[in-house]
């Protein structure tokens, strides 16, 4: 009896590590092969892609700025004006209030993508273009009467320029220092020329260098520092229509 039951006993555990044998998953190893295979895919995952590069693009437009131009954007009536401010800049005909113009204008500015050069356009309505006597673009945020960083008057007769109620125009790095260059005595030093803020002048002071270039009005442009201000016979000392310039989509 005790030599059938141990056989039994032997029996029952061969059976199981058997059975065990059989269930358990056999491991392969993986071939060199392939993981060599997954290491070259990675390799080219990682690598970067070839850019197309045009140095012809430069003269593509890029950034580009619109303004709609309204008496409701001037910061002040023209009877307000200051006591001291030169007779160039005082008014020579009746004006009429804010509230009462019906002057409006869209304009764009929009800059080559290598800003050599930048391209204006605008369109007017109910100002008659014998009446304009100043149209400049100046840097300086809503509200304020910043200084001038073109001036568009050195091209020659704005009212020949405004002919048919349409404005277009090319800027140029020359046409910015000219209008930097026009200011005269004090009044001139402050009203021509706008300062880049994050720059200081290399002459050793804390003045902040004026915009020169293209790329300096972009800049400034980009802090939404730029404006649209068109002055008529009546409205010479604030203007007639202001626009601030806010960046829009290449169109």
């Amino acid at each position: 009896t005790h030599s059938s039951l141990l056989l039994a006993t032997c029996l029952l555990l061969s059976a199981c590590t058997n059975q065990v044998a059989a269930t358990t998953p056999v491991v392969a190893t993986q071939p060199q092969q392939v993981v060599m295979a997954n290491t070259a895919v990675t390799a080219a995952q990682e690598a970067p892609v070839a850019v197309a590069l045009d140095p012809q693009r430069g003269t593509q437009i890029g950034t580009t700025f619109e303004a709609f131009l309204s008496p409701h954007q001037e910061p002040g009536e023209e009877q307000d004006t200051p006591e001291q401010v030169p007779e160039m800049f005082r008014s020579t005909a009746p004006s009429l209030l804010r509230s009462e113009r019906q002057s409006r204008g869209h304009g764009m500015i929009r800059f080559s993508n290598d800003l050599s050069k930048v391209y204006v356009d605008l369109k007017i309505e109910g100002i008659n273009p014998e009446d304009i006597v100043l149209f400049h673009i100046h840097c300086g945020q809503p509200d304020q009467l910043g200084p001038i960083i073109v001036d568009f008057g050195l091209l020659g007769s704005l009212p020949e320029q405004f002919a048919g109620g349409t404005f277009s125009a090319v800027i140029t790095n020359d046409l910015i220092e000219r209008t930097t260059a026009s200011g005269e005595g004090m009044v001139g030093a402050f009203t021509m020329g706008c300062p880049i803020p994050a720059s200081l002048s290399l002459l050793g002071d804390l003045t902040p260098a004026k915009a020169k270039t293209i790329a300096g009005m972009e800049y400034i442009g980009l802090q939404g520092d730029l404006y649209f201000n068109l002055h008529t016979k009546g409205q010479t000392y604030y203007g007639d229509i202001r626009g601030q310039l806010h960046q829009i989509a290449t169109p």
